[in-house]
């Protein structure tokens, strides 16, 4: 099993979830994250004063999923996510050794479902 992380743009976030719907991943956590990277943020004008925004506003989206459904969940976002501008957001897979669904007890695959 492998968890995917992807920060995102938020108001990409629908498109994201939709795309990851139509290939049968329907579990997701969100959090609303700030950060940068070569963005490195922006200035504004707020009454006649610049300051700079140093963290510009993301999402992040976290699905874990089996092996064999990595690289069609990584597709799906990156084609849902994309717009071709600077601070699309990264994609960061990582492996999972063990899931347990609380109310159950059902570990792995089966708490995935």
């Amino acid at each position: 099993m492998k968890r995917i992380v992807a920060v995102i743009k938020p108001f990409r976030l629908d498109d994201v979830k939709d795309a990851l719907m139509d290939i049968g991943i329907s579990g997701m956590s969100i959090c609303e994250v700030r950060g940068h990277g070569r963005q490195k943020g922006h200035t504004e004008l707020y009454r006649g004063a610049e300051y700079t925004v140093d963290f510009v506003p993301k999402t992040e989206v976290s699905v874990v999923v089996e092996e064999e459904q990595v690289d069609a969940a990584i597709e799906a976002i990156v084609s849902a996510a994309r717009t071709g501008k600077v601070g699309d957001g990264k994609i960061f897979v990582q492996p999972v050794e063990r899931v347990i669904r609380i109310r159950t007890g059902e570990e792995d695959i089966d708490a995935l479902n």
